[in-house]
């Protein structure tokens, strides 16, 4: 991958470091540090197919590394080690998701904190389960932005995909999450009828401005209070159009990444029981100018950044 990790070098000493300089590509999980970011990219949009979204997600993750290669460092422990991409050639979902749990417990277990880069909203549920797997006596709590509610019950015949992530959760006991930028126009009566069902707590859209910022974080601090570990998941179709085009299912209406929502983001970030972040559904195909995954890019490294 040393053809992704590449920016503008200005000097050696630390003080000069751009991201690319403290990247190590790696495959050893004995050799993962207590604190190391470790990145996997999850290649995968089968469960975008399966959901009959705009496919072309799976190609998103080198390209949201290239956009992150030239960010400044600006923690002298920063530590980033890369792990490279889990594919689906074969449309097996379940295998993939799977193989990315496997790995993701790894890194949990070793102390590092994990980052995945989708890939399709199908992430979610082999990133839970990764956590799950490293801490199976644990209180897990989530906090899912997307306009939707991901929470499908799986079709027969199909299986499960981008859209069923929390119902899968779901059936694997207690569901402690909090989902933020929920539409209206975007879940039936039923998907809001589900999550009712499941305690799936929600904060729609609308209630995202900065006015209402301290009940927003009154609902982000109860969950995070609540539970042992915290585990973020982005779905990039919870902005606006015009500053993410590039997704599997666009929002006319999303939500802005405005001083209220990184104010809210960063509160999120700097909680010590955050261990895991996903970032998925940019699809380069639909993408103008790379806003989707410059954005993407930008919202990694700002957990870099804590």
């Amino acid at each position: 991958m040393n053809n992704i990790w590449q920016g503008r070098l200005d000097g050696e000493e630390l003080l000069y470091h751009r991201i690319f300089q403290r990247v190590k590509e790696e495959s050893n999980y004995d050799l993962i540090s207590t604190n190391d970011f470790v990145l996997h990219g999850f290649a995968v949009d089968e469960g975008v197919r399966r959901n009959k979204g705009r496919q072309g997600a799976k190609d998103a993750p080198d390209i949201i590394r290239k956009n992150i290669s030239n960010f400044p460092v600006v923690r002298p422990e920063f530590s980033l080690l890369d792990f490279g991409n889990l594919n689906c050639e074969d449309g097996n979902l379940e295998n993939s998701q799977n193989e990315l749990a496997k790995n993701v417990s790894k890194v949990l277990l070793k102390g590092g904190k994990s980052i995945v880069l989708g890939g399709g909203h199908e992430v979610t549920f082999g990133h839970y389960r990764g956590v799950r797997t490293a801490f199976p006596e644990q209180k897990i709590g989530i906090i899912n932005f997307d306009a939707h509610f991901d929470n499908r019950q799986p079709e027969n015949g199909v299986g499960a995909s981008s859209g069923t992530g929390f119902w899968q959760i779901a059936q694997e006991g207690e569901i402690n999450s909090l989902h933020i930028g929920i539409q209206r126009n975007s879940n039936t009566l039923k998907l809001f009828d589900t999550a009712h069902q499941f305690g799936m707590k929600y904060i729609l859209a609308d209630e995202l401005f900065f006015e209402n910022l301290p009940s927003v974080y009154e609902r982000v601090n109860e969950l995070a209070e609540s539970v042992d570990v915290l585990y973020m998941t982005i779905c990039m179709d919870v902005f606006n159009a015009s500053i993410a085009p590039g997704v599997s299912a666009s929002a006319y209406n999303g939500i802005f990444a405005d001083a209220a929502f990184m104010h809210l983001y960063r509160h999120i970030l700097r909680n010590e029981k955050l261990v895991a972040l996903d970032i998925a559904e940019v699809n380069p195909q639909f993408d103008i100018q790379q806003r989707t995954a410059r954005l993407a890019a930008s919202l990694a490294n700002e957990w870099f950044m804590i």
